[in-house]
């Protein structure tokens, strides 16, 4: 894919389980997808009469480039998620930017990697397993994958197909609790570093690659950091969306006051942000929920117009020069210079 947004066409809709799909598309003009395993690419969904924008791991492999897909898990009051899941269909057309990401095996290259997963955050990893198993790459692999119940594991027969068929590639399901007449016999609970060393004890020696939901981020994190390994070989990805802030929060936003004000023209909220902070950053301690997704200046999802004042923004491609021009900035990573007036 390139720098601009490009259309894609619905091919294929397979529902994995009872909240997980995936949405299967090819270009609008016959080509070939170009990207690196464990990538992503940002959506732009045309949802109520406006463009909204998610980043969506690229679930298939860069070794099978006629299709490309993402992998979606419906959230309860999730706007795209829920519009994804109950209006697209084969033969409808969405746009996309990307690929973007340096989440890959690909940036990583190493002969033994442990990938961390949990919930839909299999994504990434399952990309960039089927490309090793597609290459008939050596590389020594220990897939670990956490899930609530059995049913809730993504993509479990094709992870077990590969790791019957590929001697170098382990699949290890952990469940936190059975399912009604479906009893888990295999690993239970929550991940722990009893269970890894016991399906992993060589884990200090691998690249480690880890994407789920941020509490489960932040116990891998902590527990690797705690066993010794280096943390130049961990890696990890996540997609999030701002929520309300704590009572602490609101009251941490408002104890520290200083810096500049920032003006949100359409909630008609004012917030005070610090130039070591970034606007999203601050908006979100004050209670103000706003798009955004990598929050690392990559996915364009927290763009939006400054009106009025400048900004330090340091991005990651997000965002294109003809678009800077137009007062466009990401919130996710641009610290006020002066107070701001934005469009949001």
């Amino acid at each position: 894919m390139t720098e601009t947004e490009e259309l894609l066409v619905c091919r294929q809709v397979h529902p994995l389980t009872h909240d997980v799909t995936t949405f299967v598309f090819e270009y609008a003009e016959p080509r070939l997808f170009r990207h690196e395993p464990g990538q992503f690419l940002t959506l732009t969904l045309d949802i109520d009469g406006r463009p909204v924008q998610r980043c969506y791991t690229i679930s298939s492999p860069p070794t099978r480039p006629f299709l490309l897909s993402i992998t979606v898990k419906r959230v309860p009051g999730g706007l795209v998620s829920n519009w994804l899941h109950d209006h697209l269909k084969p033969g409808d057309t969405v746009r996309a930017h990307g690929p973007l990401g340096e989440f890959t095996t690909a940036r990583y290259p190493a002969s033994k990697y442990l990938f961390l997963s949990g919930g839909v955050g299999v994504t990434p990893s399952m990309a960039m397993t089927r490309t090793l198993y597609d290459l008939a790459d050596p590389a020594d692999v220990v897939f670990v994958h956490g899930a609530r119940t059995p049913a809730d594991i993504v993509f479990r027969h094709e992870l077990d197909l590969i790791a019957a068929t590929a001697p170098n590639i382990r699949v290890v399901h952990v469940c936190e609790e059975d399912r009604p007449y479906a009893p888990w016999g295999g690993y239970r609970g929550r991940l722990t570093i009893e269970t890894l060393r016991q399906v992993a004890p060589d884990f200090l020696e691998r690249e480690v690659f880890t994407c789920g939901p941020a509490p489960y981020m932040a116990a891998v994190r902590n527990m690797l950091a705690d066993a010794g390994l280096d943390m130049d070989h961990y890696h990890e990805e996540s997609f999030t969306f701002e929520t309300p802030a704590t009572p602490a929060d609101t009251a941490l936003a408002t104890a520290t006051g200083a810096g500049f004000k920032v003006e949100f023209t359409r909630s008609g909220r004012t917030v005070e942000c610090d130039t070591d902070t970034s606007i999203l950053a601050a908006a979100s301690r004050a209670g103000l929920s706003l798009p955004a997704s990598c929050a690392q200046g990559m996915c364009g999802t927290c763009k939006t117009t400054l009106v009025s004042g400048s900004v330090d923004m340091q991005h990651n491609g997000g965002i294109r020069p003809r678009e800077v021009a137009q007062n466009k900035i990401l919130l996710c990573c641009s610290k006020p210079l002066e107070d701001l007036v934005i469009d949001a």
